[in-house]
């Protein structure tokens, strides 16, 4: 078309923006993405958090690693991670506690030393990093 039969086109309103195409996945491809994010919590630290807790106080415990205030929730999981929800609890004393960092512990939101098999984990990772 040239420039003045598309000049004239535009003008009586017979040409249609187009639409960026998108990039084509598969989709498989966005689908295991979807689950991995949505599914598998994220470490915050090697390490628990020793935090003061008050009683009767209640807690949201970040369960998917993705808050920006650890160890408690802020609310990222909505976005980062939908399916994880945090852990409400609410401590019976004032005092101070572990909670989990790693996000493996078996007794969520207090730490139970998971952190260690996730320390090793890397440590192997490394290792054999080295020697490839």
């Amino acid at each position: 078309m040239n420039s003045s039969r598309f000049i004239a086109a535009v003008l009586r309103g017979r040409v249609r923006t187009l639409k960026r195409p998108q990039p084509v996945l598969p989709a498989s491809f966005s689908m295991v993405q979807r689950i991995l994010l949505s599914t598998q919590p994220v470490p915050a630290a090697r390490l628990p958090y020793r935090v003061k807790v008050s009683a009767g106080k209640r807690y949201a415990w970040c369960a998917c690693g993705h808050s920006k205030k650890q160890p408690f929730c802020d609310g990222a999981h909505r976005t980062a991670a939908p399916t994880i929800s945090p852990l409400r609890f609410t401590p019976e004393k004032d005092t101070k506690v572990m909670l989990c960092a790693c996000k493996q512990t078996k007794n969520a939101p207090y730490c139970d030393g998971s952190h260690l098999k996730v320390i090793l984990q890397d440590l192997v990772k490394s290792v054999k990093g080295i020697f490839k």
